[in-house]
């Protein structure tokens, strides 16, 4: 275990997060909105910082192994969500106390969208773009850039974007460099950016809020701009908008990545998560829509208007809102809140278990029911067409074992800090699966809970962002051995 070489990289790197700070000081500067001290504060501690953990540590050049990357991808989430932090403290800007500002910033770079902050169309518009930047740089990875930009760590950037990928597919490799695989993605994921952006404008909101809301919605975050989420717009235009591009950043980049290097969408048909994917928004967008006329909810075309946006925004983790679904009857908050536990697909910037193990899940159970009818027979699970190794398999089972106990034993420490059930659970899964809104007291906003709830929340926002085992194997005796 090299930790000083671990050390000496976070330096590095939070060296380069400070860098994140001058944008919004430049839109502070634009707008003239008087924030602009508070990015100057945040900049200067940010740098400082990682100059002297880089400085203290800079003699330790050690290969990094599998282990290392693990620690640092722990060590630079920790060390984002509390640098991240600053900008919400520093009086002129949001003034939150502590643990308020850890919870934004987490939730920020996590991509969870969920907040403690109300009053959003009153606050200044470096404070709301540096919210937005938060998720965008969490939605691909920062250290998945810093892969990509940073030749220090040679070799030992594989292991960097094996632990902080998300999915349960994280071996494979686009190109044969891995700096060059974090370049195509994430140019892939500027590029998909800049598109939403020009197309929210074109849509009717203005730049700030097209550039802001792109962040939110290719990131599959959920921040906004303003209290009212997308509902504030009333725009049928721009919700399509959000629709098509959620539905886009929850599809696996890698097939973003074949499709635009071959120049046909064919790819995206032949996938077989890709077609259980949608699949599963369709029926559930269905469902929802014929409940919402049976309630007496909304009708035809409004009810279909409701129900495919808050199914997709759900579903694939975003956490944007038209309408408050919450407050729907009946079952549908339930069906369009158990969504988010399957989530987005494999290699997207969503949150959840991932489709592509639900799919697995589900091909598993039915060989176990083919089995009981022919016990002798062999059903290979296929993907694709390809088989999928027993080991594979095992993996998934083993990954659901501990997210359903770790889900279990947040729930009972939230409900102890005093949640009702419903809250509890709901603010677990809304954690855990990085996605925001929740029911009952958090369906809005998370600003009136306790403080050991919002910390206790930060460390399930970080163990659903990089899918529990990165954070866990720490804590195993084996992972500290030499």
């Amino acid at each position: 275990m090299h930790v000083k070489a671990a050390l000496r990289i976070l330096g590095s790197l939070l060296m380069i997060f400070s860098i994140t700070m001058l944008p919004p000081l430049f839109v502070s500067w634009i707008f003239e909105d008087g924030a602009a001290s508070i990015f100057v504060d945040a900049f200067v501690y940010t740098v400082i910082s990682g100059f002297i953990i880089w400085l203290t540590f800079r003699k330790h050049n050690d290969e990094m192994r599998t282990k290392d990357g693990f620690l640092i991808t722990v060590f630079f989430y920790l060390a984002l969500g509390i640098f991240g932090s600053i900008p919400f403290l520093e009086a002129g800007g949001v003034e939150l106390d502590i643990p308020d500002a850890l919870f934004e910033s987490f939730s920020g770079f996590t991509t969870t969208g969920a907040t403690v902050i109300t009053g959003l169309d009153t606050l200044p518009q470096s404070i709301l773009f540096y919210r937005q930047q938060l998720q965008w740089l969490g939605g691909m990875g920062i250290i998945v850039l810093a892969v990509a930009i940073l030749p220090m760590l040679g070799i030992g950037g594989m292991q960097l974007y094996r632990a902080e990928t998300p999915g349960p597919v994280k071996d494979s490799k686009l190109t044969p460099r891995i700096k060059q695989t974090a370049v195509a993605l994430w140019s892939i994921y500027l590029g998909l950016t800049t598109l939403c952006a020009i197309a929210y404008w074109l849509a009717g909101m203005t730049w700030f809020d097209a550039i802001c809301h792109s962040f939110s919605t290719v990131a599959i975050g959920g921040f906004s701009t303003h209290d009212a989420s997308i509902g504030y717009f009333d725009s049928t235009l721009i919700e399509s908008v959000a629709v098509v591009f959620m539905l886009v950043s929850g599809i696996n980049f890698a097939l973003h990545f074949f499709a635009v290097r071959d120049q046909s969408i064919l790819h995206y048909f032949r996938d077989d998560e890709v077609k259980f994917y949608l699949t599963i928004l369709l029926v559930s967008t269905a469902t929802v829509s014929v409940l919402l006329v049976y309630f007496e909810v909304a009708e035809g075309t409004t009810a279909f208007r409701l129900a495919i946006f808050e199914v997709v925004s759900i579903f694939t983790t975003t956490g944007f809102a038209i309408a408050d679904f919450s407050q729907w009857p009946g079952i549908i908050p339930i069906i369009i809140f158990f969504g988010a536990f399957a989530g987005a697909c494999a290699g997207s910037t969503g949150g959840g278990m991932k489709v592509m193990r639900f799919m697995l899940i589900c091909k598993q159970a039915f060989r176990e029911i083919h089995r009981l009818i022919h016990p002798n027979a062999v059903f290979p699970i296929k993907v694709n067409k390809h088989r999928i190794p027993s080991n594979v398999i095992e993996a998934i089972w083993g990954f659901f074992s501990i997210y359903v106990i770790v889900f279990l034993f947040m729930d009972l420490a939230m409900m102890a800090t005093g949640m009702d059930f419903l809250t509890a659970f709901s603010a677990v899964g809304a954690a855990i699966n990085n996605l925001g809104p929740g029911l009952g007291d958090v369906s809005l906003h998370y600003g009136n809970i306790t403080d050991s709830a919002k910390l206790l929340l930060c460390f399930t926002m970080i163990l659903g962002r990089l899918e529990i085992f990165t954070i866990l194997v720490l804590f195993s005796p084996m992972f500290w051995r030499k």
